[in-house]
């Protein structure tokens, strides 16, 4: 135990250069999204440092630290497709994130909105879960940065939205950041503006306050990575909404309420249509604002590393000097 205690501690260090990440291109039924530069889609709402977020009451937690601010593209989706993200450190090809940083991914959507997507509005589309021996970071490692594809429902009615999806990173979250900063479950949220196409006439219920309802007396947030039964986790949030009115809503708030920064996106009508071509196309028109819219663990050690990860790459940094 005392050598598996060890083995984490260096490990933890020599991976810090590569510790965080962020989502740097969307794809859909398994084709690249067109991106204007490459490295930085124009239709993502992308932070300034690919740094965690960890105070949950923050509006940060929604969308990032950049996330109050609209970007001029958009991503054109069929209802009923599959989007996958892809992840890296700082560019496209280097290393994704590192493999101490274990946690689930999800992926939530609400109605478009210019500002920050605040109070109840979000609905829950997937949970990616410990399952096979593995958790989902490890599975994104494995794949060279591309999450599991998320079906978008078939039935959602069209309009513009965003959608946000996160790894919740909980190699320090056995303590909750509230009692100690240093430590705490790491959210990386990125926020990827969307065009739904479709015929579809159900409206994500909308009933997730992410400053609310993502809180630190949550087992999904507060977790020994090393210790706890990775097969009994369970991650934050409700159930997945899979479209209807029968899902997406285990906060008990069955209203679906408009988001508070401004008017929610009008419905577009253009008939459904898989990508046919290698690059999904990608709107650089501003996005108009719109009315409401309806629119079993292997052997891990049962201590937590101790250091936070800025003083990791500090200590990096100071051997990789001499």
């Amino acid at each position: 135990m005392r050598f598996a205690t060890t083995a984490a501690a260096v490990a933890a260090l020599t991976g810090s250069a590569y510790g965080h990440a962020r989502v740097y291109k969307m794809n859909v039924d398994g084709a690249t999204t067109e991106a204007s530069p490459a490295d930085k889609p124009v239709y993502i709402r992308q932070p300034a440092t690919n740094d965690p977020v960890k105070d949950i009451t923050s509006t940060d937690i929604i969308c990032n630290k950049k996330g109050a601010t609209a970007v001029e593209g958009s991503v054109k989706v069929a209802a009923g497709s599959d989007i996958s993200f892809e992840w890296y450190h700082n560019t496209q090809g280097d290393d994704i994130i590192d493999g101490s940083h274990k946690g689930p991914l999800q992926t939530w959507i609400t109605p478009y909105v210019e500002g920050i997507p605040t109070g109840a509005v979000w609905t829950k589309l997937n949970t990616e879960s410990y399952s096979g021996g593995k958790w989902p970071v490890d599975r994104l490692r494995d794949n060279k940065g591309v999450s599991e594809p998320v079906t978008i429902p078939a039935s959602i009615k069209p309009g513009k939205y965003i959608i946000r999806h996160e790894i919740i990173a909980l190699h320090e979250s056995d303590t909750a950041y509230s009692e100690n900063p240093a430590r705490g479950a790491q959210f990386y949220p990125s926020c990827i503006q969307v065009d739904i196409e479709g015929t579809g006439s159900d409206v994500p219920p909308g009933t997730w306050d992410f400053q609310k309802d993502y809180t630190y007396t949550d087992k999904g947030i507060v977790y020994n990575l090393y210790s706890d039964d990775a097969t009994t986790y369970v991650a934050p949030g409700p159930e997945p909404w899979t479209g209807g009115a029968g899902s997406g809503s285990g906060n008990g708030n069955g209203s679906s309420p408009a988001p508070t920064t401004s008017a929610a996106p009008v419905a577009t009508s253009a008939a459904a249509a898989v990508p046919t071509t290698l690059a999904t196309q990608v709107s650089s028109a501003a996005p108009v604002a719109s009315s409401a819219a309806a629119a079993a663990p292997s052997a891990t050690p049962s201590k937590a590393p101790s250091a936070g990860c800025k003083k990791r790459r500090s200590r990096k940094a100071r051997r990789s000097a001499h």
